[in-house]
């Protein structure tokens, strides 16, 4: 009874802890469209939310065939990011003269505007490569960078007791360190995961201004060239549903991971 009654107040408190963004997105999303019918805005200057939700339905095939498109640029790109990422970081953690090496150029890569780099992809890769390649190297660092981090910063005290029972590498590398970078890199995947489709968006922006693309973005510079700008809106708001989506994902997947035994994921209260 008792369990019952703590399981019913924890989903109240949920409960509550939604509902006032809920509210205040609601406000905000009435007091445009009152706004926008109040003073008779056009449409090509402002879309009212339910002509963008209708724009949605109505042109719902052909977003959703490119919202596809993006999508699977998005999670090509994050994939070959993990594991690029992944295997780099542990061999930073095995050899410090790789990390040396080729750390700085990894910072190069981050640090670089991808909005710079996706147009001179352009010119050396065909369009669908570059985009995926813009992706990927916006979402490597973050999955490099934290699982290296997670990997050095294993105890020591531990270390030390695997090193009195004379374990190998392997079985530290195995049963202690990865376990350890494990928080440290399902934080970076959740952060990649937006930076992937952020990346493929640039990508796709650039190749849209060039004739060239299929994707969500290519749509809102099609629609821009028309003065669609309903469907502009409809498109930007697949785009921001897909990244809350994605973060959605693998927020669950951290916590499936983390929820028994890792302090980052246990409720609280």
């Amino acid at each position: 009874m008792a369990a019952q009654t703590g399981d019913h107040a924890m989903n109240r408190d949920r409960l509550l802890n939604w509902a006032p963004p809920a509210i205040v997105f609601a406000a905000m999303l009435g007091l445009w469209e009152f706004v926008v019918r109040y003073r008779a805005i056009p449409p090509y200057i402002l879309p009212a939310p339910s002509l963008i939700a209708t724009t949605l339905v109505k042109d719902w095939d052909t977003l959703s065939a490119s919202m596809l498109v993006t999508l699977s640029i998005t999670f090509e790109a994050l994939s070959a990011a993990v594991f690029g990422g992944v295997v780099l970081a542990l061999a930073f953690a095995q050899w410090r003269w790789v990390e040396r090496s080729f750390f700085p150029f990894a910072v190069v890569m981050q640090v670089t505007p991808i909005v710079a780099i996706a147009p001179l992809l352009l010119v050396y890769l065909d369009p669908g490569t570059a985009v995926l390649v813009c992706a990927f190297v916006v979402a490597f660092f973050p999955i490099l960078s934290n699982t290296a981090l997670g990997l050095a910063s294993t105890d020591h005290n531990l270390v030390d007791l695997f090193d009195l029972y004379r374990a190998s590498r392997f079985q530290q590398l195995i049963f202690l360190r990865l376990p350890a970078a494990l928080p440290y890199f399902l934080g970076g995947l959740r952060i990649a995961g937006g930076l992937a489709l952020i990346g493929a968006i640039v990508a796709e922006i650039a190749a849209g201004s060039a004739g060239q693309g299929s994707g969500l973005a290519y749509r809102i510079v099609e629609a821009g060239f028309r003065l669609n700008i309903p469907r502009m809106f409809a498109a930007l708001t697949l785009i921001s549903i897909t990244g809350i989506l994605i973060f959605a994902f693998f927020s669950g997947i951290s916590w499936l991971l983390l929820a028994r035994w890792h302090d980052s994921a246990r409720e609280r209260g």
